[in-house]
């Protein structure tokens, strides 16, 4: 199935991107942009902005939307918290967003990373809001507990898709699981992010229904775009969504109660995330 016209983009470049990509090698940095193979990598890195992506570039999880390698991960490398920190004050962000792969393999799930990252973070750049797209962390309250205590300025965690097909797309994740650690932490005060990708075979009354599920949980703002083949490898494209039903989608959640919905062909987690979390602030 070939990609519609509104899906095509021009090769990244330019000289934001190639510094960018030359600071990330120097640090031994990894990004979800290129692990991810994110369709935004060029216009994001282009604006100096990127999504750091903590505990190595190999995930112990194996979900079939995913173009994250899967495998045995490396060990912890403890000075990544300081690498990061340090090129976000190189490149003089105002807003940083902090992800993982999965890292089952760990007790806390890389919980301690993530919570150093912060805190360095905040000493190097006390100016900067920090958003982090987090794992379940295979439900451990006390792991998502070492996040929550640093205050993150959003706290995004993603359901990807409908309940039906969680054992098809995330099939060592659990949908109520997800929910669960949506609702622990708005209760803890923080704003809340998550989203869904479309087109691996949802219905649109499942979509809904999923809105309803997530915004009973505490979510304030949603994103939502469309789930792009990464190989031959993984899940095929159900459907290619038309841009006018992103718009529907985006009218409906709102009206449903989000605070913002980001929704479009090429949205991902980390697109426009310090816009969001402006228009969801109300600032």
């Amino acid at each position: 199935m070939s990609h519609p016209a509104w899906l095509r983009l021009k090769a990244p470049g330019g000289e934001n991107f190639s510094e960018l990509k030359g600071l990330v090698r120097h640090h031994n940095l990894h990004t979800v942009c290129e692990s991810a193979r994110c369709p935004n990598i060029g216009e994001c890195w282009e604006k100096r902005t990127a999504t750091f992506m903590l505990l190595g570039n190999t995930c112990t999880r194996s979900c079939g939307f995913c173009a994250v390698l899967t495998g045995r991960p490396s060990a912890v490398d403890l000075q990544e918290p300081y690498n990061v920190a340090e090129a976000v004050c190189k490149l003089s962000l105002k807003y940083a967003v902090v992800t993982s792969v999965n890292r089952d393999d760990l007790k806390d799930g890389g919980a301690f990373i993530f919570a150093r990252t912060i805190r360095q973070i905040r000493l190097l750049s006390p100016d900067c809001q920090i958003e982090v797209l987090i794992p379940d962390f295979e439900g451990n309250q006390d792991a998502l507990q070492k996040v929550i205590n640093e205050r993150p300025d959003v706290l995004n965690h993603n359901m990807e898709t409908v309940s039906r097909l969680y054992r098809r797309v995330r099939p060592q994740a659990k949908y109520p699981r997800s929910l669960e650690l949506l609702r622990r932490s708005k209760d803890a005060g923080l704003t809340t992010k998550s989203g869904l990708m479309v087109g691996v075979g949802e219905t649109r009354d499942e979509l809904i229904e999923t809105f309803g599920d997530m915004i009973a949980h505490g979510c304030d703002i949603l994103t939502i775009g469309q789930y792009l083949r990464p190989s031959l490898n993984h899940l095929p494209v159900d459907r290619y969504y038309a841009p006018e039903e992103f718009v529907e989608l985006k009218q409906a959640g709102e009206s449903m109660g989000f605070k913002h919905v980001e929704s479009g062909p090429l949205v991902r987690s980390s697109y426009h995330a310090r816009e969001q979390k402006a228009v969801a602030s109300g600032a």
